[in-house]
């Protein structure tokens, strides 16, 4: 079984729900599945969507099943200019990149119509790796409330780089009255510095670089926990393989607590 999940909640609920609140897909796509047969309780096939799944019931899709929900989970590499979510007018969204002609490797082209997500936005003014994904599993494991995933940018500044202030970068500051969550950040020399965050907090690291007196010149997000931009050429894009989601899955569920996901 390519997903397992065992429900630890405390009443029974409808098994699309359960199936749509664990990030795998929505509603409607859990009752197609269950309808082909793709969905088992307890081991059972069930082929009735309105069927309820009790407490300390196990719950598995079939590896035909998440070949479905993940097949389109693309890696771009988006260049400064393009927003990553929904557009204001005027503003061009990334998903115009999706084309044969920008595509590396194998795999189909999206439709126009097929809603991608992305699943952690990077703003019009930064580039670098962005996922786009229709699937829930994928979304949840990146930026899902209990997500623990890290993120890495390349981050170039105008401006006189101390140890006292990549110290602060590190600790100390707080935006829109809230603490930040310790970082990772190194100074890599001649205005280049690395930051590790896990958290993804609006403009973060462009106002973190404002409150200590940096201007930011450049941003490059290079890696999303295991997933690598390495020599992806910017403009162009590639579906995620199914190592690269098993791994961003395993990746964000490591440190985590048992749940009904």
């Amino acid at each position: 079984m390519a997903w397992h999940s065992v429900y630890r909640g405390d009443a029974a609920v409808r098994l699309n729900k359960f199936l749509a609140q664990s990030g795998v897909c929505s509603r409607r796509e859990a009752d197609a599945l269950i309808a082909q047969g793709l969905v088992r309780l307890d081991g059972e096939p069930v082929l009735d969507a309105g069927r309820k799944v009790v407490p300390g019931q196990s719950v598995d899709l079939d590896d035909a099943a998440t070949a479905r929900l993940s097949a389109f989970s693309i890696l771009l590499n988006k260049p400064v200019g393009y927003v990553s979510g929904q557009p204001e007018p005027g503003k061009i969204p990334a998903v115009r990149l999706l084309t044969a002609d920008t595509r590396v490797g194998p795999g189909e082209v999206p439709a126009s119509d097929l809603s991608l997500p992305p699943v952690g936005r990077l703003d019009e003014d930064s580039r670098g790796l962005l996922l786009l994904s229709s699937d829930g599993v994928v979304a949840k494991a990146v930026i899902g409330p209990l997500s623990e995933l890290d993120k890495e940018y390349r981050v170039r500044v105008r401006g006189e780089v101390t140890a006292a202030i990549v110290e602060q970068l590190r600790h100390g500051l707080e935006l829109d009255g809230r603490a930040l969550k310790p970082a990772g950040v190194f100074d890599k020399g001649k205005g280049r510095l690395k930051f590790i965050l896990k958290e993804g907090r609006n403009r973060q690291i462009r106002r973190m670089c404002d409150l200590v007196g940096l201007r930011v010149i450049d941003l490059q997000r290079t890696r999303i926990g295991p997933v690598r931009l390495d020599d992806l050429q910017e403009g162009r894009w590639r579906h995620l393989t199914t190592a690269e989601r098993d791994a961003l899955i395993a990746a964000s569920t490591v440190a985590l607590p048992p749940s009904n996901s």
